[in-house]
């Protein structure tokens, strides 16, 4: 992600500027783990690689964390595409892929919590150099150890090639690989995007990713269109705009061609569905963002 000023969990010092997006978005998740009920995504580690004052602040008033009404589709929302990733990450590795790559990790907690043995999945996490030492702080404050599976991949995904990065911290690109690519592609050029996405296409056959991205906001009704101006304005604010939005209808074709077999986008519909069916608290994702499963 790209670097931005402390934001609403801010405590990381001045040594250390995360990206107010991934802090917030670490929020949400945690706070999925007080409020809702039956979990979507479980994840022990949600609260911990907070700073300590905001988790201690949040166990006494959950709700505090809902600072607007989109505040719960938001943390709905987080809490699925991680556990999409994450389901998905099951279905590769049953099919014999052993490196997981998570880029723009943020404070994910999945390399910490992994079901599976040290030796049969290599995890990569790639960020931006800022905000990875901030989550590397947070991970040494709440005593969580980094596993040997884990390597720490830093880059600015707007002057480095994720090729480069990659190569260079022992990443095999000869073997299929899984990538989560989440909370992302927003903030990057349309360009940068797509050049991903490329790299990600010419993976080895059986290789996957899940990402997610913006719809462009001429294709949202009248709500949607306020909600998208609402979390845009919060974003610029934060120092980090959002660059690019796609509309549905043209992207994934255009991941056809550039060499994806499998392709599934999931909206509002689709993701409800999937995770939020018949849940009495009502709870679900909105219409702004979708998520998409592509193979090789």
């Amino acid at each position: 992600m790209i670097p931005g000023t402390r934001g609403p969990l801010g405590t990381a010092g001045p040594d250390f500027m995360a990206s107010p997006t991934a802090q917030r978005m670490a929020l949400h998740r945690a706070a999925h783990q007080l409020l809702d009920h039956p979990k979507v995504l479980d994840d022990p580690l949600a609260l911990e690689v907070l700073d300590p004052e905001t988790a201690a602040s949040l166990k006494a008033d959950p709700r505090q964390s809902e600072t607007s009404p989109l505040s719960p589709k938001l943390r709905a929302y987080a809490a699925a595409r991680s556990r999409l990733a994450e389901d998905q990450l099951h279905r590769a590795v049953a099919a014999g892929v052993n490196q997981y790559v998570i880029l723009g990790a943020g404070l994910d907690t999945f390399a910490y919590r992994s079901p599976y043995p040290p030796d049969s999945l290599g995890i990569f996490e790639v960020d931006h150099p800022d905000t990875q030492a901030w989550k590397r702080k947070r991970l040494a404050l709440a005593g969580i150890a980094i596993p040997p599976q884990l390597t720490f991949v830093t880059l600015d995904f707007q002057r480095q090639t994720l090729a480069e990065g990659l190569a260079a911290a022992g990443h095999d690109a000869g073997r299929p690989s899984f990538f989560a690519w989440l909370g992302v592609t927003p903030y990057l050029t349309p360009d940068a995007v797509r050049r991903t996405l490329a790299f990600l296409a010419g993976r080895p056959a059986g290789s996957g990713v899940v990402f997610d991205y913006a719809v462009s906001p001429e294709l949202l009704d009248a709500t949607g269109q306020a909600v998208f101006a609402a979390l845009g304005d919060w974003t610029r604010q934060a120092g980090e705009p959002w660059l690019a939005v796609f509309d549905p209808d043209k992207l994934v074709p255009e991941l056809h061609a550039l060499g994806f077999g499998q392709v599934k986008d999931l909206g509002q519909a689709e993701m409800n569905q999937r995770y939020f069916a018949h849940r009495a608290d009502g709870l679900g994702v909105g219409t702004l963002y979708h998520t998409i499963v592509a193979w090789v």
